[in-house]
């Protein structure tokens, strides 16, 4: 059955089509959701406030075709509001982050683009890992964040060149 059958099935209340909906999501949900929270605990509040909030609000879906862009925007927006009711960044140490990212990154240089990455301010980060974890368009990140898509451009642009300066540093400083 294809999603946009699905999306409209649990529109009309179908409990089942709306599960799998996010069985195909989640996978997705939880690493996007990982890169804001930085720890288990916060992820699964993020990704289950998520799903709760896409259940409630899922007949104000307008376009059916675009339900994983809708809860991915749904999934930000609770992690930014997670981050701010909360007001603290957790640092969290190598170990850890290689504990839960080392299925998907591969060598050492992986790592350290991970920990660069998650030192950017927050525009610069999310259009990041839209853009390069999650392989969305500038356009579907447009649609995603509300932003036009020179402003998503510019902040790809800006967040590679600071990626590019802190690694260039950390290798000169060794």
């Amino acid at each position: 059955m294809s999603d946009i059958k699905k999306v409209q099935k649990a529109k009309k209340g179908n409990h089942k089509a709306f599960q799998e909906l996010i069985d195909e999501e989640k996978v997705k949900l939880y690493k996007m959701a990982f890169m804001y929270m930085k720890n288990e605990e916060d992820v699964l509040d993020v990704f289950q406030e998520t799903v709760y909030k896409a259940f409630v609000s899922l007949k104000n879906l307008k376009e059916d075709e675009y339900f994983s862009t809708w809860i991915t925007r749904i999934l930000i927006n609770t992690s930014l509001d997670h981050i701010k009711k909360k007001n603290r960044v957790v640092p969290m140490d190598r170990e850890s982050i290689e504990r839960k990212v080392n299925p998907y990154f591969s060598s050492e240089k992986d790592m350290d683009l991970l920990e660069a990455v998650m030192k950017l301010d927050e525009k610069y980060k999310t259009v990041l890992v839209l853009r390069f974890y999650q392989d969305y368009s500038i356009k579907q990140i447009a649609e995603i964040l509300e932003y036009p898509e020179g402003t998503v451009k510019t902040n790809v642009h800006r967040g590679i060149n600071i990626l590019r300066d802190t690694l260039k540093e950390d290798c000169v400083n060794e």
